[in-house]
């Protein structure tokens, strides 16, 4: 008997051409169409589509009434639909035998929509009930608005910040749990605003920060900066009252670091335990629904997200409006191809004409970066049934609801309260949920409404994100990450009913109850990252680089009667008197003193591929931004219970980083794919799992697959996914278990006996140094390049400047990127790191993935994070005392090239053998970020 359609099936508007298919459906299973029943001839994947009527070439095929793509060549009903990127996407997919089409039958098709003006009709507002309904919330003093939550808030005003607020937070946790009446002392520690220039986001970035600490689910607010990065407190503070942010009405501090991190951390927590009473007092009180700022975000979507969860939370914000609240919807290129649909009920014409110029601006970024909206569908939304982005904006515009008319264009970031009624309103944005849900926040949103068909397990710092899964099979899968299941429309349940009882849980949740989401307590902020390119004038001297070879620089003979082994032999027998004593130097205290010297010069861990190692790490590595947190937990949960000490596991690590999805560019591709590559690898990381989010752009199958073609065995490495493993408790013990089955057959570590020449040493410097200091750091080089190691120096140092290093290390040779970044150096010698970034942290990164044990630095002005992997020595000049902090560094250099090239050679020697730990890896001022490159864009 054949298969009605509606039973394994749905069409999103009457009249469409193909349907999506609601379970996996055989080959060769019957279905009965309008003419007759066919027999499929391929297997159609659960949320891909399938030709349900003839169509033929070059016609379009629809969904929701508008065109998505155009027919290769006559398609039949029961044809599975496809084109080239989707089948090429499958094909790195483990897909249980299905029976895949070999050749695409459809070509993406984007026209640049076009508006006619004369077309456009006023729409009536959407009708307000009467009598409104109330909520129980915070009424904020003055313009700040309503409150759903009732938090204490540290911001790292910059990137450079961003540990210090994480350890501040961290350190505050116990002073939270005393106080009921406030949800949280939470951390903001983002990515942005931190490098050596002026960035091209700064209007983003000011925006977003200002918006954060005014917002009305801050009870009170500190914000930490150094006073030296491109965006500081001052610039910060003179944007918000220029721009009219009631900062007056929150309780507030700028705090920086100018008495180091020690210092900062007892001020910080001092600010936060005089707020602690007043904020505590914080009762809630019946307010007007009006005072709803709903934030509308989509992640992780699939095929169905625009059958059910889109059009429930759509439908779930008219309800809302109805009552006075506000809608914002972003995502500017998630709508291209469906703007039709949002200007069918739309405010006037002047809204119409700021909305496209708004999506026009948008395509212009893309092209300086040498990319299209194209860009910006995931592996996860093509393997869900998005296959292009026609199709996932027209599913993705139905988180606005046909009868709510389109009100308020406002930019990112930009405040809701400068409109009176601002009602539905689309902000501009990236399709990257993450950075999107940033600007909705600043903008003044004080609930998230979060639509995932994978099951995306986002959420804010101190806003409540109420999770909608599009199908019931996926709810149920993750059944303690999500909060509503859309599923039941599909389930056959009427619309009106979920929406009913949803409304009431989206009620409950702004009053106080707790979402899924903050039960477990993780959270991500990523604020809408920079990008490179303002024009196209670069753009092709760009795509035409040539990729480095990875074949060192040829070092000139070192021009100086005394080695790196004998000064520091003569230093630690006391022949440097000049040089400052690490005894008596209080940032260089160690666990046991160092060494002398003798030869062999160090002892580290021979690994089984015949490297050196100095230290043996387990780590997950965290394929995207949205998996970061749950690999942060899985390493502490591994770390506290020691697992792996017997067979000389030092420690486990788990990355956090915003990359990995909501970006476009092949470039960016090929850079997360080498640098996982070279983490996995490094001669550090005894045994290494991946943790996939599972919707993302290089999810864990798209990886296997490139580490395959490198040559690497994918058997060594453990896989681990959020959402396909049932949720994080799911996910944190399947890590766990890999864990304890490999390193059960971890052979033990083996000492031995090597010289520095066994050693790949970061070189890092945040300004240019002295010729003594460059000195120095030549005569490291040339130690452990002589030796057979290797230098890793970042191309955008300005160490390579250096009239005193060129001489030094390179004669009369120019230096060249010899390595792109985060590429595993495959032979020893000194490297030039093709960074593409002036950012600390990101080259840090790179240098990382490229095999540096550790980093040997040169910090300025205030001292650097560190790396969560790499031991990351921190030196300062002599003329910087009293600018860095002691205790903050690891020493402060003398100004003697020989004495000072034994110091840091001691250290260096001390950090590799684990008798000294650096500073910033003691006290946990570390962070750990991928670069977007020159030509990556957020997406």
């Amino acid at each position: 008997m054949p298969l009605p359609l509606h039973a394994v099936s749905r069409l999103p508007a009457p009249g469409d051409n193909v349907a999506i298919a609601t379970r996996r459906i055989e080959a060769g299973e019957v279905l009965a169409f309008t003419d007759a029943p066919r027999a499929l001839p391929h297997t159609v994947l659960e949320g891909h589509r399938f030709a349900v009527a003839a169509i033929a070439p070059g016609a379009s095929l629809l969904s929701w009434g508008l065109p998505f793509a155009r027919a290769l060549r006559p398609i039949v009903p029961g044809d599975y639909v496809s084109n080239h990127a989707m089948l090429e996407g499958l094909a790195v997919r483990r897909l249980d035998g299905a029976a895949l089409p070999t050749e695409p039958n459809f070509e993406d098709c984007l026209e640049h929509f076009r508006l006619e003006e004369a077309a456009i009709r006023p729409a009536p507002p959407v009708p307000r009930s009467n009598p409104a309904r109330t909520f129980s919330g915070y009424r904020r003093p003055g313009r700040r608005g309503i409150g759903t939550r009732n938090t204490i808030v540290i911001v790292g005003t910059s990137s450079r910040t961003a540990s210090f607020a994480r350890q501040l937070t961290a350190r505050l946790q116990t002073l939270a749990r005393v106080h009921p009446t406030i949800d949280g002392i939470v951390a903001i520690a983002h990515t942005e605003g931190g490098g050596s220039g002026e960035p091209n986001n700064t209007l983003e970035v000011l925006r977003a920060l200002a918006g954060f600490l005014v917002h009305p689910n801050v009870g009170a607010v500190l914000a930490v900066d150094y006073g030296v990065e491109p965006i500081t407190n001052a610039r910060l503070r003179d944007f918000m009252h220029t721009h009219g942010y009631p900062l007056d009405d929150v309780p507030h501090a700028f705090l920086s670091l100018d008495r180091g991190l020690a210092a900062g951390l007892a001020e910080g927590e001092r600010l936060v335990r005089a707020w602690l009473p007043t904020v505590a007092a914080l009762r809630r009180t019946e307010e007007p629904l009006s005072g709803l700022r709903i934030a509308l975000q989509c992640g992780g979507s699939d095929a169905l997200s625009g059958v059910s969860g889109n059009p429930l939370a759509g439908a779930l914000v008219h309800e809302a409006i109805r009552h006075g609240a506000a809608g914002v919807l972003t995502e500017t290129d998630e709508s291209m191809g469906a703007e039709a649909y949002l200007l069918k009920n739309v405010r006037d014409l002047d809204t119409a004409r700021a909305f496209i110029g708004t999506l026009d601006r948008f395509r212009e970024k893309l092209s300086w970066h040498g990319l299209t909206p194209e860009s910006n569908p995931s592996a996860g939304n093509r393997f869900r049934g998005l296959y292009n982005i026609a199709l996932k904006s027209l599913g993705a515009v139905h988180k606005k609801d046909p009868r709510t008319r389109l009100d308020t264009i406002i930019d990112y970031a930009q405040p809701l309260r400068e409109f009176a009624d601002p009602g539905f309103t689309f902000m501009n944005g990236p399709g990257n949920d993450l950075e999107g849900i940033a600007g909705q926040v600043a903008a003044g949103c004080n609930l998230i409404l979060f639509v995932t068909g994978n099951g995306s397990i986002t959420n804010f710092p101190f806003v409540p994100t109420l999770k909608i899964t599009t199908t019931t099979r996926r709810h149920q899968l993750l059944i303690h990450e999500m909060d509503i299941n859309a599923g039941r429309y599909l389930d056959g349940e009427a619309m009106e009913s979920v929406a009913a009882d949803a409304f009431e849980l989206l009620v409950a949740t702004v009053s106080g109850r707790r979402s899924r989401g903050e039960h477990a307590g993780h959270s991500q902020v990523s604020i809408w990252r920079n990008w490179r390119q303002t024009d196209t004038s670069q753009l092709a001297a760009l795509r035409d680089r040539v990729a480095p070879d990875g074949l060192p620089l040829a070092i000139t003979p070192l021009a100086r009667n005394i080695s790196a082994l004998s000064a520091a032999r003569e230093f630690s027998e006391g022949a440097a008197s000049s040089a400052p004593s690490l005894e008596n130097n209080p940032a260089a205290a160690t666990k046991r003193s160092p060494p002398l010297l003798p030869a062999p010069l160090l002892t580290l861990f021979r690994t089984a591929q015949g490297r050196f190692a100095t230290e043996r790490i387990g780590l997950i590595l965290p394929t995207s931004l949205c998996s970061t947190q749950i690999a942060r937990l899985a390493a502490e949960r591994l770390n506290a219970k020691q697992l792996g000490r017997t067979t000389g596991i030092s420690r486990f690590v788990g990355f956090t980083h915003t990359e990995g999805c909501g970006f476009g560019g092949e470039t960016m591709y090929h850079l997360l794919h080498r640098t996982y590559r070279g983490y996995l690898t490094h001669p550090n990381v005894a045994a290494a799992l991946l943790l996939e989010h599972g919707c993302e752009k290089v999810p864990n199958d798209v990886i296997r697959h490139h580490l395959a073609e490198a040559g690497v065995s994918t058997a060594q490495f453990g896989w681990a996914s959020v959402q396909l493993d049932g949720g994080i408790d799911q996910a944190l013990g399947n890590v766990e278990r890999w864990f304890e089955e490999k390193l059960a057959a971890l052979p033990a570590a083996q000492p031995a006996q090597t010289g520095l020449g066994a050693l790949s040493l970061g070189l890092l410097t945040a300004a240019p140094v002295t010729a003594a200091t460059a000195r120095a750091l030549a005569a490291i080089t040339h130690a452990i390049v002589d030796g057979g190691g290797s230098v890793l120096v970042a191309e955008s140092d300005p160490l390579l400047a250096h009239a005193t290093y060129r001489a030094a290390v390179l004669g009369a040779l120019a230096p060249h990127a010899t390595l792109a970044y985060g590429e595993p150096l495959s032979r020893p010698g000194l490297h030039v790191v093709a960074s593409e970034t002036d950012h600390w942290v990101e080259n840090l990164t790179g240098l990382g993935g490229c095999g540096a044990h550790l980093a040997l630095t040169i910090v300025n002005d205030h001292a650097q994070q560190g790396h969560p992997m790499l031991p990351v020595i921190q030196a300062a000049e002599p003329h910087q005392r009293g600018r860095v902090a002691a205790a903050d560094v690891d020493v402060f250099l003398s100004g003697d090239a020989v004495a000072d090239e034994a110091t840091l050679t001691l250290l260096i020697i001390a950090a590799a053998q684990q008798d000294r730990t650096p500073v910033a890896n003691a006290q946990g001022f570390v962070d750990f970020q991928l670069t977007r490159g020159l030509l990556g864009l957020t997406t």
